[in-house]
Parts: C-alpha cells; structure tokens; sequence
C-alpha cells in the first residue's frame, strides 16, 4: 500500500525538519533511531542499523568455509611471561 503526503518544511531552530504522520510511521516500523541518505533528489529514511547487525551469520558462514584462521598467526611471538605466568580469570 502506497500512502502519499504532503507535507512542509518547519522551523527547528537553525535547521528545519518535518513532521511525519503516525500513519506512515507505523507502515514501516520507524523509531526513534534513524538513518539518512540522499540518493540523487530523494531523501531516504530508513531505521538506524545495531552495531555489529549481521556479525554473527558472517562468522558462521566464515567457519563454514574455513576462512576464520587468525593473518598474524606466524607474526605472534610469545614469551616466557605469556607461556608461564599467564593465567585466564
């Protein structure tokens, strides 16, 4: 369902904003965090994405295929502090 509009600029402070109906709100599921982004002469509003959304299934299907080898594994030296006093809490 297609809903249009109108609307106008308003005044907040030094900037100006809009007022968006509860209606439309509602139809996509906006909150209060929110993403901005022009895309050629459209303003796009989008829910604000969780840090790290997604990590979790990326380093699933990274395991799956065997890419999750530590790159500095070969660089890492240890010493005897690391092999002998170490201890995990």
């Amino acid at each position: 369902m297609s809903n249009t509009i109108k609307t106008r600029l308003v005044k907040i402070g030094n900037s100006q904003g809009i007022r968006i109906p509860k209606v439309l709100l509602d139809q996509i599921g906006l909150t209060k965090d929110l993403e901005m982004e022009v895309q050629g002469d459209r303003l796009i509003l989008r829910a604000a994405r969780k840090p790290r959304q997604g990590w979790a299934e990326q380093f699933r299907e990274m395991a799956a295929q065997s890419d999750d080898i530590l790159l500095d594994l070969h660089t890492h030296q240890t010493s005897t502090w690391d092999e002998e006093e170490w201890t995990w809490e």
